[in-house]
Formats: structure tokens, sequence, C-alpha cells
């Protein structure tokens, strides 16, 4: 019943002991009664071999500790109690979504926003219950939505909203839920008549692809993005999509090594030289001349090439101290690039700083990574 939970686990690598650590930590912060560690010993046991069920108590302390949903927790579908006559109740709920104003529309976007900032900041682990309500509020409103010039309005606000919550649990390790969060955003960007976001979802979506070790699939998703409704792009969006394929093409093997630097040159040549930093029209993307020269330090340090090094460190040195997570990456980076050269000391340096970020986000994916450059070292 509650295979999550140990799922959930062993993805983080924490061990109970460390389980039940964490959420007396977690309940000394916040100043929460729970049962000894005795006692916590006992019912992780039960929770993980289906004899004793977990209660909201204690469901409301795993859930940010492991950054999964309720239902990923408990192994437990959602279900809403069927009504002899639901019809008034489903008038209400639709002159409620009717009636929504463009201030409230506009609040869904600063949600996400914030949610958006703590993520980078902090890691996902700990948001996925206000993620995971801030998805079903929007949800619900467009469901109830009838018109399409209120349903486009949500609908593009849900599909930003979707596809962070996508890379939020590609990051905590969540695999299928990233999955169908992706698929999430990609029906409300057709819904919102947006392209970007439909490509924008598409390019993220490849990433998923890859890592389950699909790499090929991977580049022809992302290809597929870029060939959405072009014409309706932005420059930005065009930038990121040829820099993502770039990287999807150097995690693909030696073979696509000249498509990957095909397509790095596509991505400098399309960013537009404004200085800024985000695509007014896709908030999701953050893509400057500095970012740019991030990710083509990894991708040059994917296929082996030696001139990555310069452009990792110049990245490091100018990279914002609120993308904790992207650092993580960095370090990941510096790491195989110095591999790569047989500099085993600089490498076993920037992994241990990798490491320390990753397990200070929480971020599985980016564990994982460290645990596979370990087995390098």
């Amino acid at each position: 019943m509650t295979t999550g939970l140990r799922a959930a686990r062993t993805a983080r690598g924490w061990s109970q002991d460390r389980l039940i650590y964490e959420m007396r930590r977690f309940a000394e912060q916040k100043l929460l009664d729970i049962a000894s560690a005795a006692s916590l010993k006992t019912y992780i046991s039960e929770w993980e071999n289906g004899r004793r069920a977990i209660t909201e108590r204690y469901a409301a302390i795993l859930r940010p500790l492991l950054g999964v949903t309720d239902s990923e927790l408990r192994g437990e579908a959602d279900s809403q109690p069927i009504q002899a006559d639901g019809y008034t109740d489903l008038l209400s709920r639709i002159d409620a979504a009717g009636s929504l104003s463009d201030s409230m529309v506009q609040s869904f976007f600063d949600q996400t926003e914030l949610l958006r900032t703590m993520d980078r900041q902090m890691g996902a682990a700990g948001l996925v219950d206000q993620m995971n309500g801030h998805l079903t509020a929007m949800e619900d409103a467009l469901t109830f939505a009838v018109l399409p010039g209120t349903r486009r309005p949500i609908a593009t606000a849900l599909a930003g909203a979707s596809t962070l919550a996508a890379w939020q649990a590609l990051d905590a390790g969540a695999v299928e839920r990233a999955w169908r969060r992706y698929e999430l955003a990609k029906k409300a960007a057709l819904d919102a008549e947006s392209p970007l976001y439909l490509a924008h979802a598409m390019g993220e979506q490849a990433y998923v692809l890859a890592e389950a070790g699909r790499p090929l699939l991977a580049v022809e998703l992302v290809r597929d993005a870029q060939r959405t409704q072009p014409e309706r792009h932005t420059p930005r969006l065009r930038a990121w999509l040829a820099a993502a394929e770039a990287e999807l093409c150097a995690a693909a093997g030696p073979d696509m090594e000249a498509d990957a630097r095909a397509a790095l040159d596509r991505a400098s040549a399309l960013l537009p030289e404004d200085g800024e930093l985000r695509d007014p029209d896709l908030a999701s993307i953050f893509l400057n001349a500095g970012h740019l020269a991030r990710w083509r330090g990894n991708v040059l340090a994917k296929v082996g090439d030696g001139s990555a090094m310069e452009e990792l460190y110049t990245s490091l040195e100018r990279a914002d101290p609120s993308f904790v997570r992207a650092r993580s990456g960095l370090h990941c980076d510096l790491t195989q690039a110095h591999l790569a050269r047989g500099e085993v000391d600089d490498a076993r340096t920037h992994l241990q700083q990798a490491r320390l970020l990753a397990n200070r986000t929480g971020s599985v994916r980016h564990r994982r990574r460290v645990e596979l450059l370990t087995g390098r070292l």
C-alpha cells in the first residue's frame, strides 16, 4: 500500500534511520509533537510494509521531506464522491470560473513565480504540497471555465505552472509524475493556443526521455518542438530550444557530436543581444549570454572538448548565487571536464561541492549524477 514511501526514501539515498532523523528535525523546527525515534522506527517499517496507514499528521511531514504528492506517498488515487443531483454544485462552479477576474488570473502567475524563486534557491522537495495545491486550483478553474475567452488565460497560467511542477518532479526523482505534468502542460498550452508554452514543455519533456535512457528519442522530441509553429516562437525561445538540442545530442554519444556543435552555434546566433535575462512572453525561460556560456561548457564537457574548462570557470565566477541547484550542475560539469583531462584532484574537489549543493536542495537528479561521476574517480 505504501511502497511509494520506500521508493521515495531510497531515491533520496536515505536509510530508515536518516528518515527518522529528518522527521524529528522537521518536527522540532515546526514545533510539532511526534513519536519517539524508537516508535518512528516501528511506524516506518509498518508503513512501508502496508501494515499501518500513514495518518495525515505524519503525511504532512513526509510529503515536504521527500518531495512527493499525497497519492504517491499513500498509493491511493484521489476521488470525488458521487452525488444523485449535482447540477446546483456544477452550475456554481461554472459561474465561479466564469467570473474570475484578471487580477485573480494574475495571482496564479504571481504564485508560480514565487514557487519558481523558492525552487531554484531551496530545491523542489519542500514545495510539493504548495505546488500540488496550486495546480489543483488552476485545473479546477479551467475544468469549469466554459468559453474560450475565459479558458485561454487560465490555461496559459496552468501551462507555465505545470512545466515548473514537472521540472521539480524530475529533480525530486519522481519521473512518472514529471511526465504526467508535462503532458498536462502540453494540453494546457493547446487550450491556451500558445505554441510558445507547447514548444517549451516539449523541450523540457525531452530531458525525461534522455535520463530514462532514450537519448535519440529525446533529440527527436526537442527537434519536433522547434518545428511546432516556429514562426510564433520568440528569439529567446528559439535559442533555448537550440541549446537544449545541443545538450541532448551531446548526451546521445559521439556519433552526434557534430549535431551538438551545430546546435550550439545556432543557439548563439539566435540569442538576442538585448542584455535581458528572461523572455517577456515566456517567464519560464532564463537565458542570456552568461547562461548560454554555462550551457556551452556543459555540452563541450560532455563531448570531451578541452575548451569547456574556460567556459565553465567563467560561468562559475559569474553565476547568480540564487541559482543554487544550477551551481550543483555546474560543479558536475567541471568534474566531468577535469576527469576528461585526467585531473583527478580537481575533479574530486568540484564533485564534493556538487554533492553538498545537491544535498542542500534535495535534488535526487543531481545526486544521481554525482554518484555516476563518483564511480569514475
